[in-house]
């Protein structure tokens, strides 16, 4: 079989089907062996399911799990919190979205075990850090109103803003 002729779902069901043969151990799948889902959960489009929507659940269905929601999932942006202090945190800028009062010194700290930056998005911005080890810090001091987007350029999908009021 030629691989670039198949997609990629094909591709992975042809090698899973070669890989178990005939003396396979675990039980062939049927209806009894399918996957059904839990407690309060309905699969969209399964023989009986009245959801059309994606699978839901309550929050203790995975005890010990939590779920950081970031831009671009479809969740609302972050709502702006006040302050002087952002901290570097499970590869996020925390708060994400910062208003300050023009004068204001904002202090980045990073409590990750990664190197992280500071960096204005686009060219020529005001922030630009060095990488930042853990415990290290970056301040920068903002004295004209206006919206300042910035990300960690180790880790781009890393971006926060900072507001800046009159």
């Amino acid at each position: 079989m030629n691989p670039r002729v198949l997609g990629p779902v094909v591709l992975a069901a042809v090698l899973l089907a070669s890989a178990c043969g005939s003396g396979s151990s675990h039980p062939a799948a049927s209806s009894s062996t399918g996957i059904q889902p839990g407690g309060g959960q309905t699969l969209a489009g399964a023989p009986g399911a009245t959801g059309t929507g994606p699978v839901t659940t309550g929050a203790s269905s995975m005890p010990g799990m939590t779920m950081a929601t970031t831009s671009g999932t479809g969740a609302a942006p972050a709502a702006p919190v006040a302050g002087n202090a952002v901290a570097i945190t499970g590869f996020a800028f925390s708060p994400a979205a910062l208003t300050v009062k023009a004068g204001t010194t904002v202090t980045w700290t990073n409590k990750d075990a990664d190197a992280h930056t500071v960096t204005s998005q686009g060219s020529g911005g005001p922030l630009q850090s060095k990488a930042l080890g853990t415990g290290e810090t970056f301040s920068y001091t903002f004295t004209t109103p206006g919206t300042y987007s910035y990300l960690c350029t180790i880790h781009p999908f890393m971006t926060a803003t900072v507001t800046v009021t009159p």
